[in-house]
């Protein structure tokens, strides 16, 4: 029998109350698919701190899996061990560790230089408390010198004592499956689980994959610019397309998928039904 692949969701900390009481019915949408944890992510610099906080303890009194996300800028260690110390406290037993981007005007970088900084100065802190994630680039870090150097930096952060990583979204499996095959090669054989962004507007992705180096694929840009302003062909072209890559990936060993939500529900829920996992295993 195959083992069911691992779900998991990432959510930003809303900004209003609207946001909030919407983010719980989001919530509630998706714990039809058995994710193994919900993540939620941290801000630049931890601007959202606060908000993430507050999001990441109200999951955890709804007696659900949670694993924040924490950035190395701006951060010091000693405000990393008082996150630390709370969320140990609080049963959280998971973790997202990332170096962040410097929001613009933020001088200091604060005491970490880098994810694999972090990630080693968790693990001192708390041995193997925390099951440790860190992110990974198939198609290479925008600020990477090459995509050599990107893979060494990832098998530092490993090496550094993270336990699995989430890949940074992509519409090219084959990335994926390279990415992952070289980093075997180096010895790196930790789950690597595949980052998976549903297509719902393609104005909002274009920005997001221009600023984080996620490359749409041109066949795939013509075919939602061709759908002009209808969100219905939108959202179905894009359940296509999202659910044949994870199909792909899932057949070729990918150990489970991470949902970049966008504090949305349908377009991840069509995703799931399309590869028959929109529910709990009966």
């Amino acid at each position: 029998m195959t083992a069911r692949p691992t779900i998991s969701f990432e959510f930003f900390p809303p900004n209003t109350p609207v946001g909030v009481e919407k983010l719980r019915g989001v919530r509630d949408a998706l714990a039809r698919c058995d994710p193994a944890f919900y993540s939620v992510t941290y801000g630049a610099g931890g601007v959202t701190r606060d908000k993430t906080l507050a999001t990441v303890l109200e999951i955890v009194d709804e007696g659900r899996t949670v694993a924040p996300h924490l950035s190395c800028v701006g951060a010091s260690r000693e405000s990393v061990r008082e996150l630390l110390s709370l969320y140990g406290e609080r049963g959280i037993r998971r973790l997202v560790l990332l170096r962040g981007d410097l929001p613009s005007g933020m001088r200091g970088a604060g005491d970490f230089r880098y994810a694999s900084d972090l990630v080693a100065f968790v693990r001192a802190e708390t041995g193997d408390h925390f099951h440790i994630e860190v992110a990974a680039y198939p198609e290479t870090h925008p600020q990477a010198r090459s995509p050599r150097d990107d893979l060494q930096a990832f098998a530092t952060k490993m090496r550094a004592g993270a336990d699995s990583a989430i890949t940074q979204y992509f519409f090219n499996a084959d990335a994926y499956l390279r990415f992952r095959d070289a980093a075997a090669r180096l010895g790196i054989d930790a789950p690597i689980v595949p980052g998976i962004m549903p297509i719902s507007n393609y104005v909002q992705l274009a920005r997001f994959s221009d600023s984080c180096g996620a490359e749409i694929p041109r066949w795939i840009r013509l075919e939602l610019a061709a759908c002009g302003d209808d969100l219905d062909a939108i959202r179905a072209f894009g359940a296509e397309v999202v659910s044949a890559m994870c199909r792909r990936l899932l057949a070729e060993g990918a150990p489970g998928l991470h949902f970049y939500t966008l504090n949305r529900s349908g377009p991840t829920i069509a995703i799931l039904d399309a590869l028959g996992l929109g529910s709990a295993p009966g």
